[in-house]
């Protein structure tokens, strides 16, 4: 793939003026100078910011900072206290637990109450929210009966006993409950704020309530958003921020150009400007746990049935050509579905148990694609239409991926380029023949991702089924002997990679620009990206 373009020099001009007009608009909502406002840049407009159906990182990014639940995430990814005023009481089985709210208030000045839970819970599992995020409130006692019209919603394993106590009752004990509880689907909502707003609750900063160390204060679609500090916020005290702006944008070359004209205090790093930044102090490596990959529509299209054809495009992939001349950014080979920073058990983690490779053989991806033809009965590929988002970053790969296909499977493949929100909506409602995808983990088990595939997830985009893998994830989510769920963890991997499900590509991480004023900004491998309660501006000129 062509790594840039050549351009008039009249084009030139324009553009590179362009660029600076864009500067000069970017934090015009930061107010005063107080010496704590900080300019962030975002990737993407946020598609849903109600808690109960919100389902990608950048939404839940801003969720993290404008909301808290029980338990908040640390710097290091662990579970602390944040509405919970004190570790709960645990019954003998493990399987009830009693928390105490703590004297908390939303922005309005209304407290936050045991009852804002058991609402937004409930909320998520009743069925007229169609929340994708609901099988994560399968461990509740009943949650799943009452989501498929077995049970009704006052036997769901969550319930006020009071203002200041909730009880919380699960369907089986499970190890990692208190990391879950950090994830934003468990966050509180205000009945009387999501039914005053209905349909357009969360659509506008203003129709929403806050209980976190910072408020929505403006958010321009498509734009930018700010947040300001949360005055009635429990912990305001160990709050340093003042406002952050964050304005979207899509442009590597323009982000570049703010950074470097100190409109923002922070920009993702493009492979196109590595060279230039390679010995920078201010550059920094953004660790995930994101795994990517490619999902084939096996919906309704014959062609990405045969697991054949799927396997033949999954070794049409050059991965390490990927990493190194596309990405650029610390990515890493992948070993399997689940990621390399999750643990198996406390002690060990799941890929140094089982790992898979995922080998570059155009050879024999022709050889397969034509055995896969002539069992659908086709006598050639049918052009494929790539879907993907429209940064700078998802263009890149995507021609590569085009030219790979080309050349070493003989296929034609035309680009769909969308806005985040777009890949989404059609992902979900099966309007793709290839869709570019990637999953983080939620919580720190290899079920995090396993479950996504299961046939009846709304996540599993293209609709890849095997009984056998579904039953093994059921039976591994509330199997209580870990020796014998680590065995059908491992057996349903195997399936999901033998028959090619998906196609793997790499284990993302990303480089950063941030100014060295920036301080005490950490930054998540699970769960949302980052927090900015501890975050403070030292030092700046």
């Amino acid at each position: 793939m062509s790594k840039g373009f050549k351009f008039s020099s009249v084009f030139a001009v324009l553009l590179a003026l362009s660029l600076v007009l864009s500067a000069c608009n970017f934090g015009s909502n930061s107010g005063s100078d107080d010496g704590q406002t900080l300019n962030l840049i975002e990737l993407q407009e946020p598609p849903s910011l109600d808690s109960a159906k919100a389902t990608d990182s950048v939404s839940f990014t801003i969720l993290d900072n404008v909301l808290e639940g029980l338990y908040r995430a640390d710097g290091k990814d662990q579970p602390v206290l944040a509405m919970a005023a004190e570790e709960p009481k645990v019954s003998d089985d493990q399987k009830t637990w009693t928390f105490k709210i703590r004297d908390a208030k939303w922005s309005d000045g209304k407290p936050v109450t045991a009852k804002d839970f058991e609402y937004s819970w409930k909320r998520v599992l009743d069925p007229k929210t169609a929340s994708e995020y609901v099988q994560m409130m399968y461990v509740l006692e009943n949650a799943e009966e009452y989501n498929t019209g077995k049970a009704k919603v006052e036997d769901v394993g969550v319930k006020a006993l009071d203002d200041k106590t909730l009880e919380v009752k699960l369907k089986t004990a499970i190890p990692y409950f208190k990391a879950l509880l950090t994830f934003p689907t468990f966050l509180p909502q205000r009945q009387d704020i999501v039914e005053k707003y209905g349909d357009k609750y969360a659509l506008e900063a203003k129709n929403m309530v806050y209980n976190g160390a910072f408020v929505l204060s403006d958010w321009k679609h498509e734009k930018s958003f700010q947040y300001k500090k949360n005055d009635l916020y429990w912990d305001k005290a160990n709050v340093k921020l003042n406002t952050v702006n964050v304005n979207i944008v899509k442009d590597s070359a323009q982000a570049i150009n703010l950074y470097e004209t100190g409109k923002t205090d922070f920009a993702y790093l493009g492979a196109e400007f590595l060279d230039k930044y390679k010995s920078s102090k201010e550059k920094f490596v953004i660790e995930e746990s994101s795994v990517w990959y490619l999902e084939f529509n096996q919906r309704e299209k014959e062609f990405f049935k045969n697991s054949k054809i799927r396997q033949a495009f999954s070794l049409a992939i050059d991965r390490q050509k990927l990493i190194d001349s596309v990405l650029k950014n610390g990515s890493t080979l992948p070993s399997g579905f689940v990621h390399s920073a999750i643990y198996a058990t406390p002690d060990k983690k799941y890929r140094d148990i089982v790992k898979y490779d995922f080998p570059f053989d155009p050879a024999k991806a022709k050889q397969l694609l034509a055995e896969g033809l002539k069992e659908i009965g086709m006598d050639k590929a049918p052009t494929v239409e790539l879907l993907t988002d429209d940064t700078t970053k998802a263009k890149r790969q995507a021609e590569f991926f085009k030219e790979q296909f080309r050349v070493n499977l003989g296929v034609n493949v035309e680009i769909a380029s969308v806005t985040f929100k777009e890949r989404l909506n059609r992902g979900k409602n099966g309007k793709f023949d290839i869709v570019i995808g990637g999953w983080g983990a939620d919580y720190n088990d290899p079920l995090t991702y396993l479950t996504i595939m299961k046939s009846d997830e709304s996540y599993n985009r293209g609709k890849w089924k095997n009984d056998e893998y579904d039953k093994l994830i059921k039976a591994a989510t509330v199997n209580e002997n870990y020796e014998e769920r680590l065995e059908q963890l491992k057996q349903a991997e195997k399936i999901l990679m033998d028959e090619t499900g998906i196609a793997m590509l790499y284990f993302r991480n990303q480089l950063g620009l941030k100014k060295d004023y920036v301080k005490n900004w950490p930054w998540r491998v699970i769960g949302a990206q980052y927090s900015l309660k501890e975050v403070s501006i030292e030092g700046k000129k």
